[in-house]
């Protein structure tokens, strides 16, 4: 019997490449972090963290018109996996599995979310991955007892390679899963593909 999945959004990125705060670019009617947190709701997670930084009062202001958990990651010039442990360490006891989603892949759709959760739900104990024509995507879904096991020396990547019989990949329909938000070149790309929906 699975309990509750959760999120954690990873929001503390310092948008070096980008030149600006990426997440709170406009994407449609809303903004980077808007639509992201848009589609976790509407996959029907209730409970969502959002990892920011020290530095990230304006994406904090943007966060708190959701009915989110805002967790600051104290290490400024931390990596993923320490957002990853940030926003972990406030997830409640009961949820059985959380999804690791990134402010830098905004198009992924809710249905692609609910294909992992109802992936979560018959195989509780694996770590799953959307794909997309093959190609690995995100974001991914850990079993809870899983991502406890990311120290503070450990990157996501090694909870997925120590034991590749608990990893399940799940072929989706949806190229968002594979399209990364890094440049301003990347922005318009994404821009002008939810123009031409």
């Amino acid at each position: 019997m699975t309990g509750r999945v959760a999120a954690i959004l990873l929001a503390a990125g310092s948008s070096r490449r980008m030149g600006c705060c990426k997440q709170l670019l406009s994407l449609g009617n809303s903004t980077v972090i808007g639509r992201c947190l848009d589609t976790l709701d509407a996959a029907g997670i209730d409970e969502i963290v959002v990892v920011v930084s020290a530095r990230g009062q304006e994406v904090v202001v943007a966060a708190e018109k959701y009915p989110v958990r805002i967790v600051v990651n104290p290490d400024i010039d931390g990596d993923m996996a320490s957002s990853v442990r940030a926003g972990r360490d406030v997830v409640p006891a009961n949820v059985s599995g959380v999804v690791v989603a990134l402010c830098d892949y905004p198009l992924v759709l809710s249905a692609t979310i609910k294909q992992l959760i109802l992936a979560h739900a018959g195989h509780p104990g694996q770590i799953v991955i959307p794909c997309m024509d093959g190609k690995r995507g995100h974001p991914l879904l850990f079993p809870r007892p899983v991502l406890d096991e990311l120290t503070v020396d450990g990157i996501l990547r090694d909870l997925v390679q120590r034991d590749p019989e608990r990893v399940q990949h799940v072929e989706v329909h949806d190229p968002g899963v594979l399209i990364d938000m890094d440049t301003p070149e990347d922005y318009q790309s994404i821009c002008r593909l939810l123009a031409a929906c």
